[in-house]
């Protein structure tokens, strides 16, 4: 077997393991809403090597932004059990990602617009920027966008006041 061909079969088992993922997820979830007797469709896709999960509602999701809560922390809490959900299932530690009624996409639209800003600050005034703390998934989007914008910057700080500081070139 040739060495592109092992990257291949090893791709393939990664899709397929992170659409398992999903399938886990997404039953667990559907479980939920039924209990909480919420409607919402399920939509799956794999992101940048890991499940992504979502909560969508034709209705405008007004019911779920209870599933999302005060600046996501019901989101986060629910993102948890279904990954523990997965792990039950599978064995394996999962970085699935959950998105309920568009939260964390708009999220990451502001915070990618936050990291740039704060990017073109430190280009003009040359001095480091320090950010208000933030959550794992916060930091990752700014760190992101720092680094599009060809800076660099570090987390400073213990959970749950971790923070960014964006650093000169």
């Amino acid at each position: 077997m040739t060495e592109g061909t092992t990257s291949a079969a090893e791709g393939a088992d990664t899709l397929s393991r992170l659409e398992q993922e999903g399938e886990i997820a997404a039953d667990y979830l559907e479980g939920l809403l039924d209990i909480a007797d919420l409607d919402g469709d399920i939509d799956m896709d794999v992101e940048a090597d890991r499940a992504s999960v979502s909560i969508i509602s034709d209705a405008g999701g007004r019911d779920l932004q209870k599933l999302v809560g005060r600046d996501g922390e019901v989101l986060e809490a629910l993102q948890e059990l279904t990954r523990l959900a997965v792990h039950r299932e599978t064995g394996d530690r999962s970085r699935l990602m959950l998105d309920i009624a568009g939260y964390r996409a708009k999220k990451r639209a502001e915070l990618s617009e936050l990291g740039a800003k704060a990017a073109a600050e430190v280009k003009s005034t040359g001095e480091p920027v320090k950010l208000k703390p933030m959550s794992p998934f916060e930091r990752k989007v700014v760190h992101d966008a720092v680094k599009s914008a060809g800076l660099r910057s570090e987390s400073e700080g213990e959970e749950p006041q971790r923070f960014v500081v964006v650093l000169p070139a």
